[in-house]
C-alpha cells in the first residue's frame, strides 16, 4: 500500500486514525501492531509472515542477551558476554542470510553460473519482499544496541513488534533506532495540535511526491524512451537533472510523510533529508541525504572497524567496505557496486585533497556538486551496463544525434516542462522550508495545505505515473 494512494488516503488511515484515538492509552501499541500488519499484509500478504518470523526470531535472541540465570557470582559476567556474543552472532545470521536469500541469491547465482558457463547454482526468482532492506537494518541496529549496552532493559513484545512495524516507516525508512522511540513506546500523549501538525506534514511530503517528484519523472522516462544511444548531451543532462529531483522528491517526499504520520501516533521519526542539493561537496551531500542510513553504517560498520582512528590506510579501507555495502545495499545489480564504488573514490579523494577547501568557497563547490551528482544518479537509475555507457557516453557528446535536432528536443522539453523545473530548483533550497515553519498556522498556509492535498489526490486519480523508487530496496 503506497501513502500516495486512494485506499490508503480515503480508507487506511481514517479507519486507523479513529480506532488509534479513541483507544486507551494502553492498548495503542497493540492497534499500531495490528495496523501496521495489516497495513503490510495489503501489498504482501504472504511476506507477512517473514516479517513475523524476524520479528519473533529478533525478540528472541535480544531476551537471550538479558537472560540472567542462577550461577556462581564469579562466572555471571562471563558467561552474560558469552550469551551476547552467541545471540548477537545468530541473529545476525539470520537477519542477513533472510536478506542475502531475497535480494541478492539471484544475482549471485547468475553471475556463478555465468562463469562457469552451466547452472551452478539454482535461479530462486524469489519476489523480494517490501521494505526488507529497511526492517532489517532495524532490526540489526537493535541488536548491536542489545550488545552493547545501550538499552539497559528488553522491551515488552508488543512494543517490539510495534516498534519494527510501524507503517509510517516499515517499507522505506527512515531508519529508526529503538532508543529514538523507547519512551514514547511505553508512554505517548496524543494532542489534537500534534495531529493537526502532522496532517499539514504528511500533505506536505504528499505534493512532493505527487506534483513534483512523479510529473518530473514522466520527463525522465520520456527522454529515456527516445533512447539512451540517441540523445544530444544537453537532453541527456536535463534527463539526469530530472532524475536528479525525482528520486529526491520522490524520497524526500515519502520521509516527510512519514515524519508527519509520526507525529500524529504520537512519535518524533527522525529527519532524512537536509536540503542536499545546496551541498559544496560530494561528503557535504551525503551528510545531507538518507541521513539515516548515513548514521547506520557509520555507527555500525565504519566506526566499529576503527574509523579514520587508525591511520588514512586503515580509513580507506573502512570507507571501501561502507561503500561498497552502501552500493549493494541499493540493489543486486553491477551497476550499484559500480554507483558505490565511486562515491568512494570521490569521498576518499575530497577527504585528503580538496574536499575542505570546497566546502569553504561559495560558488566552486557548489557548481562541482551539481555537476557529478546528476552523473552519479543515472548510474544510479541505470541498471543495463551498455544502455549505462551509452547515456554517459551522450552526455559528453559521444554517439549524439545533430546539434539541430538536439537543441529542436531540448526546447521542445524545456516549453512543456519549465515551470514544473523552476519549481523543483525552488523546493530544492532551503526556502520553502523556512516559509513552512513560519507560516504554517496561517489560514492563507491551511488553504494553500488544502490546495495541495487536492491537486494531489486529482493526480493520484488520473495519472499513471506514481511509482516509489525505494521500494526496490
Amino acid at each position: 500500500m503506497l501513502f500516495s494512494s486512494v485506499g490508503f488516503l480515503f480508507r487506511f488511515l481514517p479507519v486507523f486514525m479513529l480506532i488509534y484515538l479513541l483507544i486507551p492509552a494502553k492498548y495503542r501499541n497493540i492497534v499500531l501492531l495490528a495496523g501496521s500488519l495489516i497495513f503490510y499484509g495489503v501489498g504482501e500478504p504472504y511476506f507477512v509472515l517473514l516479517l513475523i518470523f524476524s520479528v519473533l526470531v529478533n525478540y528472541g535472541f535480544s531476551r537471550y542477551m538479558f537472560w540472567e540465570p542462577r550461577s556462581p557470582q564469579q562466572n555471571r559476567a562471563k558467561k552474560r558476554e558469552r550469551r551476547k556474543k552467541v545471540a548477537l552472532f545468530a541473529s545476525l545470521m539470520i537477519d542477513f542470510g533472510l536478506l542475502f536469500v531475497f535480494k541478492y541469491w539471484d544475482f549471485a547465482a547468475v553471475n556463478i553460473n555465468g562463469l562457469a558457463e552451466y547452472e551452478l547454482v539454482p535461479v530462486l526468482m524469489l519476489t523480494l519482499p517490501l521494505g526488507i532492506s529497511f526492517y532489517t537494518f532495524q532490526m540489526v541496529s537493535y541488536q548491536a544496541d542489545c550488545y552493547r549496552g545501550t538499552l539497559s532493559e528488553p522491551p515488552d513484545f508488543i512494543s517490539f513488534a510495534a516498534y519494527v512495524s510501524m507503517f509510517p516507516q516499515l517499507i522505506a525508512g527512515p531508519i529508526v533506532r529503538y532508543d529514538e522511540v523507547a519512551d514514547r513506546m511505553k508512554s505517548r500523549k496524543i494532542r489534537i495540535r500534534n495531529v493537526e501538525n502532522g496532517l499539514k506534514l504528511f500533505t506536505v511530503g504528499l505534493g512532493l511526491k505527487v506534483l513534483l517528484a512523479n510529473q518530473i519523472g514522466t520527463l525522465w522516462n520520456t527522454i529515456m524512451t527516445a533512447g539512451a544511444g540517441n540523445l544530444h548531451c544537453t537532453v541527456a543532462w536535463l534527463g539526469a537533472i530530472a532524475y536528479s529531483f525525482q528520486i529526491y522528491f520522490d524520497f524526500w517526499g515519502y520521509s516527510v510523510m512519514a515524519m508527519g504520520l509520526g507525529k500524529m501516533l504520537g512519535f518524533r521519526i527522525p529527519r532524512n533529508f537536509d536540503n542536499p542539493y545546496i551541498s559544496r561537496s560530494v561528503s557535504e551531500f551525503w551528510r545531507r541525504w538518507h541521513m539515516t542510513l548515513g548514521r547506520w553504517f557509520r555507527e555500525y560498520v565504519y566506526f566499529p572497524l576503527g574509523g579514520s582512528r587508525k591511520g588514512k590506510l586503515r580509513m580507506v579501507c573502512n570507507l571501501f567496505i561502507v561503500w561498497v555495502f552502501t552500493g549493494l545495499w541499493h540493489g543486486a545489480d553491477w551497476n550499484f557496486l559500480l554507483w558505490g564504488l565511486i562515491f568512494f573514490f570521490i569521498l576518499t579523494v575530497e577527504k585528503n585533497t580538496y574536499g575542505r577547501r570546497l566546502e569553504n568557497t561559495k560558488v566552486i563547490g557548489h557548481v562541482y556538486t551539481l555537476l557529478l551528482i546528476p552523473v552519479t544518479w543515472v548510474i544510479f537509475a541505470i541498471t543495463d551496463i551498455r544502455q549505462l555507457a551509452s547515456y554517459l557516453g551522450n552526455m559528453v557528446g559521444i554517439h549524439n544525434s545533430t546539434v539541430m535536432v538536439g537543441m529542436q528536443q531540448l526546447i521542445r522539453y524545456l516549453q512543456e516542462y519549465w515551470v514544473l523545473l523552476i519549481a523543483c530548483i525552488l523546493f530544492a533550497t532551503p526556502l520553502p522550508g523556512k516559509m513552512y515553519h513560519k507560516y504554517r498556522d496561517r489560514w492563507f498556509a491551511v488553504i494553500i495545505i488544502l490546495v495541495i492535498f487536492w491537486f494531489s489526490v486529482y493526480e493520484i486519480m488520473v495519472g499513471a505515473n506514481n511509482p516509489f523508487l525505494y521500494f526496490r530496496f
